[in-house]
Parts: structure tokens; sequence; C-alpha cells
């Protein structure tokens, strides 16, 4: 968790830095919370060493700043399903794609709420696993795709509300074996 200090003014064109710093300090405000609602304009102000003030030239309110922490999100769910395709067979780097999507939302719950809790696309997800599942040979990859981002959320969020059920072993590799139709 970073430090609250008073931070050093920008320099005359350098405005794009102090509106990253405010995500920035959003995101950690969100993870270190565990609670999306302690992200207020002022603690985010605190956190980035500025005045609450000095977010509007930036953002308009609250709501701007969750929907950045939203784009962030997905952006960074987007890098760690590719960085999991690795080299290995397709059905591999499927299940190892999927594996990361419930890992992105077992590390980061509230970020993942919010992401899904509106404002966000789940386009890039989609893309990934369609593409996953076209190098598999599924049936129909776009539908496909779809069926399995569902079932991966649901995986997810019933996973975030009952931390204590016991999950069956490689619950993850049969969801992803039915719902992309895939046999063998």
């Amino acid at each position: 968790m970073r430090k609250e200090q008073v931070r050093a003014r920008n320099r005359r064109g350098e405005g794009a830095r102090l509106r990253e710093e405010i995500v920035e300090a959003a995101v950690e405000l969100m993870d270190a919370s565990g609670d999306g609602r302690g992200v207020t304009l002022r603690s985010v102000a605190r956190r980035v060493g500025i005045a609450a003030p000095s977010i509007y030239p930036h953002f308009p309110d609250r709501e701007a700043v969750l929907l950045a922490v939203v784009h962030r999100s997905f952006a960074q769910l987007e890098a760690d399903l590719l960085a999991a395709r690795g080299p290995s067979g397709p059905r591999h780097r499927l299940e190892a794609v999927c594996t990361a999507y419930l890992d992105f939302a077992a590390g980061h719950p509230e970020r993942y709420r919010t992401m899904f809790g509106g404002g966000g696309d789940p386009a890039g997800v989609t893309g990934t696993l369609r593409r996953c599942l076209e190098d598999c040979g599924a049936p129909d990859p776009a539908v496909d795709a779809v069926a399995l981002w569902l079932g991966l959320h649901g995986l997810a969020h019933q996973r975030a509300v009952l931390p204590h059920f016991r999950w069956p072993a490689g619950i993850t590799s049969d969801l992803v074996r039915t719902l992309a139709r895939l046999t063998g």
C-alpha cells in the first residue's frame, strides 16, 4: 500500500500523469479495502497527495473514476489472458486462459465485482476465448465463447460468495470441456 504524500506539481503538459495517478490510487484503495465504497474522491486525493478539487479537471465525479478503474481492470485481465496462452497445445492454452480468468477474479474480487457491475465490456475476454476455441476446433466459437465466459463468470462469482464450499477437483476442466463442446 502506497503511503500518502504531498505530491510535486506536474510540469505544464503533464496532466495525463496526474490522471493515471488518480486511477492507480483508486485501484490501490479498492484492492486494499476490498470494498469499492472506500474509494471516495477525498481518499483518492489523499493517496495521490493532492487536494480533492484537483481531481475535477480529470474526472467529473467518483463514478467516472470508478469507470476508469473498470477500463484499466479489463485491460489487465485481457493482458493476463493473452499471457496465459503460452506455447502449449490448443486445449491446454484454452484451459490456461480460463484458469487465468478465474485467478484474476479470485485475486481482485472487488475490482472483478465492479467490472461486471456496469460500464464494462467483456468483448476482449470473449474475443480471446473465441480465438482459443477456434484453435481447438469448437463447433461454433463465437457462441461457445459467450457460453464459456458465462460459465466462468458464474464459477468465479460462486467461489467468491461460497468460499467454504468444497469445489470438486477438476471443476474448471469439466466446465471448459462441457461449455466449449469439446469432445475427447
